[in-house]
């Protein structure tokens, strides 16, 4: 019986280990009082330097977890996550491997200050929703546009690639 036990755990592992393995990465969009949209300023990026608050899902980190993991250390503060607005899974490209990002919306304490990691962040600004697209990556900004028009409207979006495929 014990042998049957082994052979049946060697098997399994065998199974998960071929299976696909997809990142995460979970953000934040966080709107000032005016409705702009927080971004920073990234220094491993110089192609693409502005996007949101966030970063990678570690190993056995939920994305809500990440999340609030990420604009604590990338902003200094404990920001409070609120919401799912979406999920967007982003197809491989190149070297990076698919990916699943989730989107929440998050709130900064009242008189928050931000301190920003210098190895990783230079920067940060309140940009306006309609120039936040000429900013960021294209698939980000899709990412970006539908999450701001789900927060608006209550809901939570399904994307592929930053674009919404279900519903109508």
């Amino acid at each position: 019986m014990g042998d049957d036990s082994a052979a049946d755990e060697a098997a399994e592992r065998r199974f998960f280990a071929g299976l696909p393995a997809t990142r995460g990465a979970a953000g934040a969009l966080i709107l000032s009082p005016a409705g702009e949209v927080l971004l920073v300023e990234r220094t491993y990026r110089p192609d693409s330097p502005w996007g949101l608050p966030g970063g990678v899902v570690e190993r056995d980190e939920s994305p809500l977890a990440a999340c609030r993991r990420e604009l604590a250390e990338e902003l200094g503060v404990a920001a409070a996550v609120r919401r799912l607005v979406a999920v967007d899974w982003v197809a491989a490209e190149g070297v990076r491997t698919t990916a699943l990002h989730w989107l929440f919306t998050a709130e900064l304490p009242g008189g928050a200050r931000l301190r920003l990691p210098p190895e990783e962040l230079s920067g940060w600004m309140w940009a306006d929703p309609g120039r936040v697209g000429g900013l960021l990556a294209p698939n980000t900004a899709r990412r970006v546009a539908a999450g701001l028009a789900a927060a608006a409207a209550g809901e939570t979006v399904y994307l592929e690639n930053g674009h919404p495929v279900l519903g109508p």
